[in-house]
C-alpha cells in the first residue's frame, strides 16, 4: 500500500487531495494545525493518520513526521502543500506582519516539510520517494497587490530545482504543481473581493481536478517525474495576470 503525507490537509486543496488519495486506497498521513478538522476527516478513513502540527514549528514538523513513520512502513509520498494568501496591497501597504508571517508559512513551513520527507526517504528501504510542491500560477506571473504572495511562490520553485537535482543521488523525485483558482475557500474570497468592487473575477474550476493533478503525478512509476505542471481554469488570464 502506498503511502503520502499531505500537508494544509484540513481544508482546500490539502483536503481535496487527502480525500482523493483515501479513495484510492492509500495511507494519508493528514498534517495541519487544524486537530478537529482532521480528527474528523480520519473517522471517515481506517488509513487516514491524523498529525496535528503548525508547518512554521521545526519540532512540530519533525515529531508529525516521526508519528507517521512509526506508523507506516515507508513514506512515498509529501504533498507539501500548505500555505496563506494574507492581505494584500501594494509593497509599501503590506503590513510588515503579513509578509513575515508570509514568508514563514509558504517558504519556512515548506522548507521544513520537504526538509523532514527528503531524510525520511533518504534512510528508507528501498531508497527514495517523491515530493510535490504546491506552487502557483504566481509562480509565473503575480496576481496585482500580491508581492508577497508571489515572492514566497517564486521562491518554491527554486526550492523544487534544488530539490530535483539534490535528491538524485537518493532516488527522490520532487515535482511542482502550479494551480491557478481551484475553487478553494481562499480562491472564493478574491472572487468575493473581485464582485464587491465591481470588477469581473477570474474563472475558476472545481478543486477536485487540482486533486486528480497531484494523484498523476504522485503515481509515475520511479523512473518518471512531472518536475512542473500547470493546471488552470480554462479561460483563465495567464500573461500578465495571476
Amino acid at each position: 500500500m502506498s503511502s503520502i503525507i499531505v500537508t494544509g490537509a484540513s481544508s482546500g486543496i490539502g483536503r481535496a487531495t487527502a480525500e482523493l488519495f483515501l479513495a484510492q486506497g492509500w495511507t494519508v498521513g493528514l498534517l495541519a494545525r487544524s486537530a478537529d478538522k482532521l480528527n474528523a476527516l480520519a473517522r471517515d478513513h481506517q488509513a487516514a493518520i491524523p498529525l496535528p502540527a503548525d508547518v512554521t514549528n521545526p519540532d512540530a514538523v519533525e515529531k508529525a513526521f516521526r508519528s507517521f513513520t512509526d506508523q507506516v512502513p515507508r513514506l512515498d509520498v509529501l504533498f507539501n502543500n500548505a500555505g496563506i494568501f494574507a492581505p494584500g496591497g501594494t509593497i509599501d501597504e503590506i503590513d510588515l506582519d503579513d509578509w513575515y508571517h508570509s514568508v514563514n508559512v509558504n517558504l519556512n513551513g515548506m522548507f521544513l516539510c520537504a526538509r523532514a520527507a527528503f531524510g525520511i526517504m533518504r534512510c528508507q528501504n528501498p531508497q527514495g520517494g517523491r515530493i510535490i510542491n504546491n506552487g502557483s500560477i504566481a509562480a509565473h506571473v503575480p496576481r496585482p497587490n500580491s508581492v508577497h504572495y508571489s515572492a514566497t511562490k517564486h521562491a518554491i520553485t527554486g526550492l523544487t530545482r534544488s530539490l530535483s537535482l539534490d535528491g538524485r543521488p537518493f532516488e527522490i523525485a520532487c515535482g511542482q504543481i502550479d494551480i491557478g483558482n481551484a475553487r478553494t475557500q481562499m480562491v472564493q474570497g478574491l472572487v468575493d473581493a473581485a464582485q464587491a468592487a465591481g470588477e469581473t473575477p477570474d474563472p475558476t474550476m472545481a478543486v477536485e481536478d487540482a486533486a486528480r493533478s497531484v494523484l498523476h503525478m504522485a503515481t509515475l512509476p520511479p523512473e518518471a517525474n512531472v518536475q512542473f505542471m500547470t493546471v488552470m481554469a480554462t479561460t483563465m488570464p495567464y500573461i500578465g495576470r495571476g
